[in-house]
């Protein structure tokens, strides 16, 4: 057991399960940590404690078992949390804007000889084609982990989850784009939006996201949520041509492996 000065409580760090800590004061909880690897095999981290002392040994606890980057996501203005994860060693590695998307922008025409399957709508064999596709392409370039940091759980080798979520836009009988739309507690959620490399710059991103955001305004609902990476100008571009604002920034921070 160790103790700290100025109030800060003496705990011991105990590994309750894989990837699972607690920091006990007398055998209460004082902290919690916790690892979970993502399906694109990245490792991200959290940090539940009260005190900064804590903090530091959950912080140190983890860093020492597990191998591999570690990755954690902040909300920027959350100063006092980002300075706890740079104290072991966390730099920032990207931004992700969180927007508000306004519903009630109007409909927008698809592209020539394009059809947008409304959501809930989808065939879920085209769907998923076509999701094997994207993330083919999105690995071959700039790599899946730009994306955003939100990923629902899926079965390996399965990242369509419920294919009532998308909505698709297909040409000559193939999907060639898709957008899902996940509700969550707050408010719905665009978690994600993807045209084939082949079919881009005709207007078809921007003819999903009417299509959900009109299907979400029939429906009574006046904003969605978005996020978007900061070094993606394409999609600030898209959501912010439809009214979007920003209303907060996370962080995602990674430790590099001895």
């Amino acid at each position: 057991m160790e103790t700290f000065l100025s109030g800060e409580p003496a705990v011991v760090i105990t590994r309750i399960a894989p990837g699972r800590w607690h920091a006990l004061d007398d055998d209460r909880v004082a902290g919690r940590s916790e690892a979970t690897t993502r399906p694109d095999g990245r490792i991200f981290v959290s940090i539940d404690a009260w005190h900064r002392s804590v903090f530091d040994q959950l912080a140190d606890a983890m860093v020492a078992e597990l191998r591999g980057p570690l990755h954690t996501i902040v909300d920027e203005p959350d100063a006092e949390l980002t300075a706890g994860w740079q104290r072991a060693g966390f730099t920032l590695r990207r931004r992700e804007w969180e927007y508000s998307v306004p519903t009630g922008a109007g409909p927008v025409l698809a592209p020539p000889g394009v059809t947008i399957v409304p959501r809930g709508s989808a065939s879920e064999g085209p769907l998923r084609a076509l999701d094997r596709v994207v993330r083919a392409e999105v690995e071959a370039t700039v790599g899946w982990q730009e994306m955003p940091a939100e990923v629902l759980p899926h079965p390996p080798g399965d990242t369509v989850v419920d294919p009532a979520l998308y909505a698709a836009a297909a040409d000559a009988g193939e999907y060639v784009g898709l957008v899902r739309v996940v509700q969550v507690p707050r408010l719905p959620r665009i978690g994600l939006i993807a045209v084939r490399a082949d079919h881009r710059r005709r207007g078809i991103a921007r003819a999903l996201l009417a299509e959900v955001l009109g299907s979400l305004h029939a429906a009574g609902i006046p904003a969605a949520s978005a996020e978007v990476n900061e070094a993606n100008p394409a999609a600030t571009a898209l959501f912010e041509g439809v009214g979007a604002h920003r209303v907060s920034s996370n962080l995602e921070l990674v430790r590099h492996g001895e």
